[in-house]
């Protein structure tokens, strides 16, 4: 199936002044006059991706995207080891959306995410509900501390092999421990050639997890330029290791925060790296929220998990 309409370049991008040092890449695509939308990317750390959009109205929508602190063209780049990344965290992250927000001079928008997208979606939409009109969420996480041992733990029954050249990654004394403070620690280490294999190693268990999915493409997390590894991994391993800032459970918890939001669930039967049980608690949770399980699809999406994506951004088109 074809993308509805025709790819379209940005009309405005710029940098948001963050006021303690961070400057954050942002872009507009669609109409001025559109109805208003911010795509939050995932990773964390994997920055908004640089191609033009083709699944959005143009001449319905205003879609907002933005690389969030320290990837893609935001600036200071966590590929440099003097990024300061006490001021990465999802605090910092809800705050720039609002600042984004006002920048623009948006009111309301409609917010999606995708996989850690989709939780600082639901963190920003619980901590400013006033501001979103409806939700459009697939591969939904809440980044619990259930789902991160899974992540980076569990799955290891699936891939044992793999799961211990990760484990190997870390040095002897800590493979036993935490290994995403191990991992966290490895990617603040002053030798880049140390941040590199880390990085390495990561992204290489990140393949390993969805590689058995339908539709999921080889690579999906390592084919990215050297700089942009170490910069994904680090985020990643920072964020992963302090658990988001969340208490656990919290997303889940405050969905009854989000009432009356019109809100469009999108999950792949088949993902490896956040089992759909997390997307049918929150949709049981959420008064408002649909839940649409896409049977053939993984957390690497496929064409049904696009058609889906498709109709839900239709549905809410004319709203």
């Amino acid at each position: 199936m074809t993308d509805p309409y025709p790819p379209t370049s940005p009309y405005d991008h710029g940098f948001l002044d963050t006021g303690d040092g961070n400057r954050i890449y942002y872009e507009q695509h669609g109409s001025p006059g559109g109805k208003p939308v911010v795509s939050l990317h995932g990773g964390p750390g994997s920055g908004a991706p640089q191609r033009p959009l083709k699944a959005w109205d143009p001449e319905r929508y205003r879609v907002v995207r933005f690389d969030q602190r320290n990837c893609g063209r935001s600036t200071p780049h966590a590929a440099d080891p003097a990024a300061d990344m006490s001021l990465n965290t999802t605090r910092h992250l809800i705050d720039d959306i609002e600042r984004l927000r006002e920048h623009l001079g948006i009111d309301r928008w409609l917010v999606t995410g995708a996989s850690w997208g989709s939780t600082l979606a639901l963190a920003y939409a619980q901590q400013h509900p006033d501001r979103v009109t409806e939700m459009i969420i697939p591969v939904v996480t809440t980044t619990s501390a259930a789902e991160l041992d899974w992540l980076y733990r569990g799955a290891g029954r699936f891939r044992p092999e793999a799961w211990d050249r990760f484990r190997d990654g870390v040095p002897a004394d800590e493979r036993d421990g935490d290994l995403l403070a191990a991992y966290a620690r490895l990617m603040e280490n002053p030798d880049r050639a140390v941040r590199e294999k880390a990085a390495a190693d990561w992204l290489a268990w990140e393949d390993a997890v969805i590689s058995g999915e339908p539709h999921t493409p080889p690579g999906m997390y390592s084919d990215r330029e050297i700089d942009a590894q170490i910069a994904f991994v680090r985020i990643c391993a920072h964020v992963f290791s302090h658990g988001a800032w969340l208490e656990e459970d919290q997303l889940l918890r405050g969905a009854g925060k989000l009432a009356g939001i019109p809100a469009i669930l999108i999950h792949g039967r088949h993902d490896m790296g956040s089992p759909v049980q997390t997307a049918w608690e929150l949709a049981k949770a959420w008064p408002g929220a649909r839940l649409h399980i896409v049977e053939d699809s993984g957390h690497g999406g496929g064409e049904a998990m696009a058609q889906a994506i498709r109709a839900a951004i239709e549905e809410f088109k004319d709203r």
